[in-house]
């Protein structure tokens, strides 16, 4: 009964909007990361979401949690305040199920298998392409539940941004940029201070609540630069974030972890023929995390050089291919005598290729992957898809597609603490199998629906389980079952953005809901232009009741959100934000706070060129 009075909403919205429609165009947004090569959004056979700098500019938020809550299939869990641990689930699956990359290197921790989305600053990013379903058949592991790929901050001018805000919240960031035909650079700095709110209460337990403020602070630089040479261009980027972060860990004691975040790539790419697009890339990883309190410190870091090739059979059809080399290497340092350190390294290799065809009204993609990693052997993935023209402004889609999850160097090597939660060199790779149907329809000249239903299963799910200490082996099933339903809306002055999301995440094996992840997401984002300079907009959110660990239910919960923009000046620009405007009280994860009623103020300068 829920489900459909959340579905009557959502049609409700739809179709009240189409009496206000007026012609509206806009060019449609390109993306490189479904397939690994260009392609606009509207042509993917993939389920594609695009996060622009001017959406960004928009919402004025502080954090990039607060932009991807509002995208369909995404859900969000942060263990407190800003700072602090997030994890982020693409369509239910767990958060080391997503592939994360910065402008094409991978990122997420080759220890730990996770990235720290909490020391993203959002100042530093263009953009970010969210492409829903697996992509192993390009990608290789990780790609279970989809790809997030963040592309850093790419100025063409001189830039300075300053935000203040509730919890002592204070960030800033400068830079300068300059564009030609022959090429250009990009340079810029910042840094953010949150003074914070106590991240637990005492439902966390006595062991780690502790009534003081957790304050958060991050220093970060990003760069990029290229250079054209005849048909080629190379080009080189550098992301590099360290933060500090507090954290309750009892009263009275407060643990402090300091974090390294890193990835510099290299690229040459370009036309090797008139049929033959080429990208070759070189490209490394870092990260670092020092807990003092618990007197260990882990380092991360990855290697990784890749040769993407787009030929053109003809008009109609064209082949992508390549190869991907990386090589891990992770290192624990443990002084408490509790645990014990490693140090351990692995190779992968792997090769891809996919073929597209476009004919008439119908096209396709077959795609395949082989992956030789040194602890487990040779790992294939596979996918395919299909699109339908089916009438004017209907489009139909349908896909399969399998992937796979590499064992973490923790859950092949760790050796646990003291002998608990140790890894175990004998691991399978989690493999998973995913079906979908989609459907896109544009209903006049201002309105888009579409609708993707998806059915996943995960095997062989690696769980500190085995034995009498707990250590890592293969055990759980997963089946997640989903629908997602969005509406876009441009007509004059308004604009209106709609995402439903009903699943259902289970372990397969026992039905239980898996953790920290709704059968139920709306969100809207309503947004009015004030003449050419200025822009109002409220974001609505609901999540629907999640379960966590020792078997707690957390409650569903409601947001309003408040933005607004005005450009002051040619170069000056006013942002405005007001956070959980009816002060509501929520958790994202049992027994950690959330932010009450907050307010933030950015100004930026930017002349313009």
């Amino acid at each position: 009964m829920l489900q459909k009075s959340f579905l009557s909403f959502f049609l409700g919205t739809t179709f009240a909007v189409n009496a206000l429609a007026q012609d509206v165009t806009e060019q449609p947004t390109v993306e490189v990361t479904a397939s690994r090569v260009s392609e606009t959004v509207d042509a993917s056979l993939a389920d594609v979401s695009v996060i622009t700098r001017a959406d960004i500019d928009a919402s004025a938020a502080p954090d990039l949690l607060d932009l991807l809550r509002l995208q369909a299939g995404v859900d969000v869990a942060r263990t407190g305040g800003a700072g602090e641990q997030t994890n982020v689930f693409l369509r239910g699956t767990n958060s080391n199920h997503v592939l994360v990359l910065i402008d094409g290197v991978r990122v997420a921790s080759a220890n730990t298998g996770a990235f720290a989305f909490e020391n993203l600053p959002l100042d530093a990013i263009e953009r970010i392409e969210i492409v829903r379903g697996p992509r192993a058949s390009y990608w290789g592991s990780d790609a279970i539940g989809g790809v997030i790929q963040i592309f850093t901050r790419k100025l063409d001018a001189p830039h300075i941004a300053a935000s203040y805000g509730s919890y002592r919240s204070a960030d800033g960031s400068a830079g300068i940029g300059a564009q030609s035909a022959d090429g250009g650079f990009s340079v810029q700095v910042g840094a953010r201070h949150v003074g914070g709110f106590s991240a637990t209460n005492p439902a966390a337990g006595p062991y780690v609540y502790n009534p003081d403020d957790n304050g958060f602070q991050n220093h970060n630089v990003v760069a990029q630069g290229d250079y054209r040479l005849a048909a080629q261009t190379l080009s080189a980027s550098l992301f590099r974030s360290e933060g500090t972060q507090s954290f309750d860990n009892g009263d009275p004691g407060q643990g402090i972890s300091h974090t390294l975040d890193q990835a510099v790539g290299v690229n040459l790419e370009g036309a090797l023929s008139d049929a033959w697009q080429h990208r070759l890339s070189v490209g490394t990883s870092r990260e670092d995390i020092d807990t003092p309190a618990f007197q260990s410190a882990y380092t991360s870091t990855r290697e990784q050089i890749a040769w993407t090739n787009d030929v053109a059979l003809s008009t109609t059809q064209h082949i992508v291919g390549g190869f991907d080399y990386a090589h891990d290497r992770g290192v624990s340092i443990d002084d408490s005598g509790f645990g014990a350190p490693y140090d351990v390294a692995r190779n992968n290799r792997g090769v891809f290729a996919g073929w597209r065809t476009q004919a008439s009204d119908l096209d396709s993609e077959i795609a395949g992957r082989y992956d030789h990693s040194d602890p487990f052997g040779g790992a294939f993935s596979g996918s395919a898809a299909l699109g339908w023209q089916a009438g004017d402004g209907v489009r139909l889609t349908a896909s399969y597609g399998t992937a796979f999850r590499a064992p973490t160097l923790n859950e092949l090597y760790s050796p646990g603490y003291g002998g608990y939660y140790a890894g175990n060199p004998a691991l399978d790779p989690e493999r998973s199998r995913t079906a979908e149907l989609g459907a896109e329809i544009t209903l006049d000249a201002a309105n888009e629906i579409a609708a993707h239903a998806f059915s996943t299963r995960v095997h062989d799910l690696i769980d500190f389980s085995g034995g009498t200490l707990f250590q890592a082996i293969n055990i759980d099933r997963a089946a997640i079952d989903g629908i997602e339903l969005t509406h876009h809306w441009r007509a004059a002055v308004w604009s209106l953005d709609d995402n439903l999301t009903l699943q259902n995440p289970r372990n397969a094996d026992s039905g239980a809901q898996l953790l920290r992840r709704p059968k139920q997401k709306f969100t809207s984002v309503l947004e009015r232009a004030l003449g050419a300079r200025g822009r109002i907009g409220a974001e609505f959110v609901y999540s629907g009741k999640r379960q966590d660990v020792d078997q707690v239910t957390l409650g569903a919960y409601t947001l309003v959100n408040l933005r607004a923009s005005y450009a002051l000046t040619a170069a000056w620009r006013l942002g405005l934000r007001l956070e959980n405007a009816f002060d509501r009280d929520y958790e994202l994860a049992h027994g950690y706070n959330t932010p009450g009623r907050s307010g933030y103020v950015e100004l930026i300068w930017q002349p313009p060129h």
